[in-house]
């Protein structure tokens, strides 16, 4: 079998034009990391549409923008078989990550608040329909309740685009929202440990078996390979004009 432009026989895999020219340089390092790079590809544990969306997430999560990999694996689930709507589901997952910074946040401001003797100004009373009803479904997190108490009304219309995972025209099963959800929680680039224990408690009681979820978590590390993809290609060029 011939190998493709990716450097690899199947095309399978996190791997762009850089894998080519490591394989000049350095063969055995590079036949190295492509075994256990491309392992979640060939292990079976995952179907390769959900592998591949999975990627799909890694690249456009906003701890990552990584626009190279986001249209090779954005190309990669289309060909594994991946709706439109499924793949806009993910990017639409991918635009609500960043309510970490107030999970964070928000708790260090009310303890630092209290100890600077500081108060919210006051508000006047507004509903909150998404957040009463993320609480009666179950979806509430606690980590949300720092910042519900800084401002309610704007966590409402957070959960108004970000609650969309759990109610209704969800293209996947929960199992695989919960997978997805976990990957951008256990990227190297987020490391939210208490979002990556909920969505693990969550895949395990959606059904997903220890071995998808370890699958999920070797694909954040299979990540790591964009640095080649990133830097191999800068320095072959560098080195050309030199």
């Amino acid at each position: 079998m011939q190998a493709n432009a990716t450097g690899t026989e199947s095309g399978e895999g996190p791997w762009g034009s850089a894998l080519t020219q490591l394989r000049q340089w350095d063969p055995q390092w590079a036949e190295t990391c492509l075994k256990f790079s491309t392992n979640p590809w060939t292990s079976g544990v995952l179907p390769r549409k959900l592998v591949e969306l999975v990627c799909v997430a890694l690249n456009v999560s906003p701890t990552n923008l990584n626009p190279e990999g986001a249209r090779r694996h954005i190309r990669a689930a289309l060909q594994a078989g991946a709706s439109r709507d499924e793949i806009l589901f993910v990017i639409k997952m991918a635009a609500v990550v960043g309510i970490h910074s107030c999970s964070v946040g928000a708790p260090i401001l009310l303890e630092e608040a209290k100890a600077a003797g500081a108060k919210p100004a006051a508000k006047p009373a507004a509903p909150t329909p998404i957040c009463d009803k993320a609480r009666a479904m179950g979806a509430w997190s606690p980590a949300w309740d720092p910042f519900y108490e800084l401002d309610p009304q704007w966590t409402d219309q957070y959960l108004t685009t970000g609650l969309f995972e759990h109610v209704g025209n969800v293209p996947f099963k929960p199992k695989e929202v919960e997978l997805i959800d976990l990957s951008f929680n256990a990227s190297y680039t987020h490391l939210y440990a208490p979002s990556v224990r909920r969505h693990i408690q969550l895949a395990l009681k959606a059904g997903a078996t220890m071995e998808e979820i370890m699958e999920v978590l070797k694909l954040c590390v299979v990540q790591g390979v964009e640095a080649c993809n990133l830097g191999v290609p800068i320095l072959a060029e560098e080195l050309a004009k030199r």
